[in-house]
């Protein structure tokens, strides 16, 4: 007879019950498959994707191909070292491809129907012969990183729609409420074919110049009897908004959507314009019966073509070039600070003696900045 073993969380007073029994595997693969060709995958686990070369993810963004183009920008977002050398030149051959667009961002408070209007509005435009891309930024899970609502599971009309394309990606805690590698990802869908750009964005604050700094029209979508609406006129992002929008102005609701937007039309007079030569306005619609939407394209067109006519269109697209830049700049930077050796090996009681009072914070950032002064390994 066979001993039984019995397993390491048992309780003391346990008894023959808690036992277990190790059995001999079956001979060949999984299942008794047959066993897989030396330094090849056994048969359950699949055939390996194929890896992509620089040629491949070019071909396949300018082909239109969707799943290189969700693959393209997995390659952008990846933060490990081998892939961004790829990536850059990935994007420096797609760049003088990218076709002439409209980008939107629209954000607002949770809850106002950013997902619902934009799944109406996208699909609008496709019927009007549009190609849409909806960069969709959820918020990050603080645990895995990982997006927590996924856009595209509250999107499942306008993803049906050929051509439309949405990427949901976490925000990963980034300031503004989108990913570090937004404006890479724009770039890519532009190469994709993609004339209209939708990046929706977490919640709403002062960070939301973040995405400011990125688009060419920015919508604000407020809810109707939220309360106090000029109280609200003193947010940040409303002094950023090229057009506030009052959803869900439909049923019960229409009559205060239509006093909201009333009260946000006077106050916007007193508000600077965002873009030069340009006056923002209020709104509303319903993205759950679809009125007000059009009206709203048709605001965007005309906003495009006024600040085409007076050089502001280009002048912005080029200042975003340069910030675009600004800000790899600071990332290399902080990269390469966070890597040097003598950073990381200083670091850590650094920090602790920050924590603990025992060293100001000025004084502990000189000290780390000087380590890293000394020599700079990564330049070798």
């Amino acid at each position: 007879m066979k001993k039984k073993q019995r397993p390491e969380w048992v309780p003391p007073e346990g008894g023959d019950e808690y036992t277990t029994n190790v059995m001999k595997g079956v001979k060949g693969g999984h299942d008794g498959m047959p066993d897989a060709p030396a330094g090849e995958r056994t048969p359950y686990q699949g055939p390996r994707r194929r890896q992509l070369t620089i040629d491949d993810y070019v071909k396949g963004v300018l082909d239109h191909d969707r799943t290189i183009l969700a693959r393209t920008i997995t390659l952008i977002e990846s933060n490990a070292a081998r892939h961004m050398e790829t990536a850059q030149e990935v994007l420096r051959q797609i760049l003088p491809h990218t076709v002439p667009s409209i980008r939107i961002g629209i954000t607002g408070v949770p809850g106002v129907g950013k997902s619902t209007f934009i799944e109406a509005f996208g699909r609008y435009l496709c019927q009007q012969g549009h190609r849409v891309a909806v960069l969709a930024v959820d918020p990050s899970s603080s645990i895995s990183g990982g997006s927590i609502l996924g856009d595209k599971t509250r999107m499942e009309k306008l993803a049906a729609e050929p051509n439309a394309f949405i990427r949901p990606s976490p925000s990963s805690g980034t300031l503004g409420g989108v990913t570090r590698k937004s404006r890479e990802t724009i770039i890519v869908c532009e190469a994709g074919g993609f004339d209209v750009i939708l990046v929706e964005t977490v919640g709403v604050g002062q960070s939301e110049v973040t995405v400011r700094s990125m688009v060419d029209f920015f919508l604000l979508l407020m809810l109707p009897g939220a309360g106090d609406e000029l109280q609200g006129i003193k947010k940040g992002v409303t002094e950023l908004a090229d057009a506030i929008v009052v959803n869900k102005a439909d049923g019960a609701n229409k009559s205060a959507a239509m006093a909201a937007r009333a009260e946000y039309s006077r106050a916007l007079r007193y508000i600077p314009a965002v873009t030069e030569g340009w006056k923002s306005r209020a709104y509303t619609c319903s993205a759950m019966t679809g009125d007000g939407i059009d009206q709203i394209w048709s605001l965007v067109q005309e906003f495009r073509q006024q600040t085409i006519a007076s050089s502001v269109f280009q002048t912005r697209r080029r200042e975003q070039a340069r910030d675009w830049m600004h800000a790899m700049i600071e990332e290399h930077l902080r990269y390469r600070f966070l890597h040097h050796p003598d950073v990381q090996e200083l670091r850590p009681q650094i920090e602790q003696a920050v924590i603990d009072g025992s060293l100001p914070a000025t004084t502990a950032a000189k000290k780390l900045l000087s380590a890293y002064d000394q020599s700079d390994p990564l330049d070798e």
